[in-house]
């Protein structure tokens, strides 16, 4: 897909940052976890984690359903705050600040790190404001320039010429894989640094999820993407890097080279060999 008319995340204005407004681009690890565990109530869904994500890179969660890998993504952006009974011990650094310390801006945080989820959600809006609610809520760029900039997103993901006659309609109008293409368009539109993608393509037809994941490959260096999929093809073909989670913990994790070429756990090859999962 052609991106030459999108601006370099990082030497783009980013507006009003809030408590994340020292966030250093340099540091080589864009999220750093250390020893996190994670209940709701008095079940644990993830125990144990400790890995760091590089900046700059793509990074698929692999393992069975029900093993904690949305949770974790979740974790990254504080998304399981909103879910009652859910509590977090350990740290989750991005870029270098603790984003459970107590001041953090939790607009702002989960501006620069947008998530898209499995089921498409889009907002019941026009297209037009899906793309543009975000933009105008963080000041990101001037009135004159949102409907170019709503342009930017939609061709960025390829549903443009699906919908440029229909920006004024109901997103719930177009189809199940549009609506996820919308919903990827607006968490790029707020600017954000870090992508989490929890099984973005799951809704997508062949040659849509082919769109999609060429697309996150060239969102590299500029843009750090932390992906879960059940789909080990995908993550062998998209990711630098690859964790495979099973029952709540980090089992292994490494290069994707490491993952799928020389595993150094039963667990881990086991799995993508398809034996279990």
């Amino acid at each position: 897909m052609d991106i030459s008319t999108r601006a370099k995340l990082k030497d783009r204005p980013s507006g009003p940052q809030g408590a994340l407004s020292d966030l250093v681009a340099s540091d080589s690890k864009a999220v750093s976890v250390k020893k996190i565990t994670g209940k709701f109530k008095s079940k644990t869904i993830i125990q144990g984690i400790d890995l760091d994500i590089a900046d700059g890179s793509i990074t698929a969660i692999v393992g069975p359903s029900g093993c904690g890998k949305s949770t974790f993504l979740r974790s990254i952006n504080r998304m399981n705050d909103r879910i009652p009974g859910w509590s977090l011990e350990g740290e989750i650094s991005v870029f270098g600040q603790d984003i459970y310390g107590p001041d953090t801006d939790l607009l702002s945080l989960r501006r620069r790190v947008g998530m898209v989820f499995q089921r498409p959600n889009p907002f019941p809006m026009s297209i037009e404001e899906n793309i543009s609610c975000g933009i105008k809520a963080h000041h990101l760029a001037p009135r004159s320039h949102i409907k170019e900039i709503v342009r930017a997103r939609l061709e960025e993901v390829g549903l443009w010429k699906a919908v440029s006659g229909r920006l004024k309609e109901s997103p719930f109008q177009l189809s199940g894989g549009q609506q996820q293409l919308l919903c990827l368009a607006r968490a790029l539109a707020v600017q954000p640094e870090i992508l989490l993608l929890d099984e973005p393509t799951s809704s997508l037809d062949p040659i849509s999820t082919q769109q999609v994941e060429e697309l996150l490959r060239e969102f590299v260096p500029e843009l750090t993407i932390v992906i879960v999929t059940h789909n080990l093809a995908q993550a062998k073909r998209v990711a630098d890097s690859v964790a495979f989670f099973m029952n709540g913990t980090l089992v292994e994790f490494g290069t994707a080279t490491e993952i799928f070429e020389d595993p150094r756990f039963p667990e881990t090859k086991r799995y993508i060999s398809g034996s279990f999962g």
